[in-house]
């Protein structure tokens, strides 16, 4: 098959790891393929040297931005159908809230392929602001019709997509986010001297967030709750990998209320270095506030690490509640510490919720099952000509 990805940008995430693992595992089976992004703009970091190594074709729309930028977006659609009619594709899938809706209509407006969206978050809850948001719903719902086939990468995107009446139940399929699984598996082998070169001694206990820092994300419920923890539990300690615009702001909270030293940011980390993170950790916290499903849940579990998570979006298909970690109801910060606690507390419950997490994620989360599965998306498609 001849496949063309869009997406908005190739920064360090996970709807893009999830993209490129997608271009990597249909080049490998043979297919042609075309990924075409803007460029990789933003405190996160890139991904733009794995892709153009790997063997398939890259291409750059340097005016592409994740904003709305009336000008530069009517440009790049039609610069996009006019590469779409030239690369004359099978399949054209689009990802990401901007990419989707100009990758779409251009793929459309070309008459090639059949198009295909993945709902990586739902972009008519990603904003602040209630009109951006609006404006993202209006969008979605005139792009169903002219889409054959919409993934989520969770049921519940599939669901709020239909209560806010964007596309048909039959345009929908859910196919769980692939990651490579044996680095995860294989990172406690590394786990003492990743943790002796972070500075965390042995009897310390680590709760492990993956995440940038930036709104929504929630740290903030994780500083709120940390005074009390670090009162009760002397060897706490908060791991917190990635970056972004408000780490400055968080490192003056820790500060002032005397907990600096308790708190251990990596800053950007390659995607490679972040299984032996959480092999150096204990327990996974991501109390995010809005995700699609988040990879930290799996990633954590594949880890063989209990995975707390607010009960929000695609959280609960991914962590088993009661038995590979918490789900918790959103945004209730006095049961996240409560539920640190009690894992903070008993070593064989973590132990014990770490091996079904993982059990449970190698059989949903694996690349191969996901490359598979939009095969077989793709091919029913093309079938039906």
């Amino acid at each position: 098959m001849r496949i063309v990805h869009v997406i908005t940008r190739l920064i360090i995430g996970g709807a893009q790891e999830n993209t490129l693992l997608s271009c990597e595992g249909q080049h490998d089976r043979g297919h042609e393929v075309t990924l075409i992004t803007g460029p990789a703009i933003g405190p996160e970091g890139s991904l733009m040297e794995r892709a153009r190594t790997y063997g398939y074709r890259v291409e750059v729309i340097e005016r592409m931005r994740r904003s709305i930028l009336p000008i530069q977006d009517w440009r790049t659609y039609q610069w996009l159908a006019g590469r779409l009619r030239a690369l004359s594709p099978d399949i054209v899938h689009t990802h990401s809230s901007k990419a989707g809706i100009i990758g779409r209509w251009a793929a459309h407006r070309a008459g090639r392929g059949k198009i295909v969206h993945t709902i990586h978050g739902l972009s008519f809850t990603s904003s602040r602001w209630r009109a951006v948001n609006e404006a993202y719903k209006v969008l979605e719902r005139q792009a169903a019709p002219i889409t054959d086939k919409i993934v989520c990468v969770a049921d519940s995107m599939r669901d709020q997509s239909l209560a806010a009446r964007i596309g048909r139940p039959g345009q929908y399929t859910t196919v769980y986010s692939g990651m490579e699984t044996a680095a995860f598996v294989d990172s406690i082998r590394t786990r003492q001297a990743v943790r002796q070169r972070l500075g965390i001694a042995d009897d310390q206990i680590v709760v492990g967030t993956i995440a940038r820092l930036f709104y929504l994300k929630g740290h903030e419920d994780l500083i709120q709750i940390a005074p009390d923890l670090c009162r009760k539990y002397p060897n706490l300690r908060f791991l917190w990998v990635g970056d972004g615009l408000l780490r400055a702001n968080y490192e003056k909270q820790m500060e002032q209320m005397g907990l600096r030293d308790r708190f251990i940011l990596t800053g950007m980390v390659p995607p490679q270095q972040v299984p032996e993170l959480i092999g150096a950790m204990d327990i996974v916290a991501h109390p995010s506030r809005r995700e699609g499903l988040a990879r930290a849940l799996p990633q954590g579990a594949l880890a063989a690490k209990p995975v707390i998570t607010y009960d929000i979006d695609g959280s609960k298909e991914a962590v088993l509640d009661g038995r590979s970690g918490f789900v918790l109801p959103p945004f209730d910060a006095a049961k996240l510490a409560g539920a640190i606690a009690t894992l903070a507390a008993d070593e064989p419950m973590r132990q014990r919720f770490g091996q079904t997490g993982r059990d449970f994620a190698l059989a949903r989360f694996d690349t191969r099952v996901m490359v598979e599965a939009l095969d077989n998306v793709y091919r029913e498609l093309l079938n039906q000509e």
